[in-house]
């Protein structure tokens, strides 16, 4: 089996565990689980935010959509930080509050300072990328995907106007 049908058949797990009542998710994991979450840099936690949101949230993610968002994190952390683990240092504490604007958008440096956590593998367990508000606002500006707008973060780096001006030429849809 790959990584990506472990994924899925970890997932369908994760919410068939979920429906049952069981919403713990420290008893979830096997060790090849654990080895698998770990080996594209995901942590268990994170993992059960989408299942979480899958299950609670009738617009929550689907699991391919956790499987997309996955493979971006999975490829930076190869890629990039060489398989290096990072500790979360972007928390409900420090992380920009939801109406901090950028380019006119609240929401946006929120939104950007999490993609970039997300990617980093720096972000605190109490934080999500992907969370309601997070596809609300990319819903509401131009359609966008999370596992794309995840992309487009790792290629801009640390440019703010380049995904700016990116998301103004997706159109906003409200």
């Amino acid at each position: 089996m790959t990584w990506n049908e472990s994924f899925i058949d970890l997932f369908e797990r994760s919410v068939k565990r979920y429906k049952s009542g069981d919403k713990n998710f420290t008893g979830y994991y096997e060790d090849e689980d654990l080895l698998l979450l770990t080996s594209i840099g995901c942590r268990g936690r994170e993992f059960f935010d989408f299942v979480e949101d899958h299950v609670e949230d009738r617009d929550g993610p689907a699991a391919t959509t956790a499987l997309l968002v996955a493979a971006v994190r999975r490829d930076y952390f190869h890629v990039v930080m060489e398989g290096k683990v990072c500790r979360p240092t972007l928390n409900p504490d420090n992380a920009p509050a939801r109406e901090e604007t950028l380019a006119g958008m609240a929401y946006l440096p929120r939104l950007l300072a999490k993609a970039r956590a997300k990617l980093a593998g720096e972000l605190d367990p109490d934080l999500m990328y992907g969370c309601g508000g997070d596809r609300k606002f990319l819903r509401e500006h131009g359609d966008i995907h999370l596992a794309d707008f995840l992309r487009r973060v790792w290629a801009a780096g640390d440019d703010d106007d380049r995904i700016a001006k990116w998301i103004e030429s997706k159109g906003a849809l409200v």
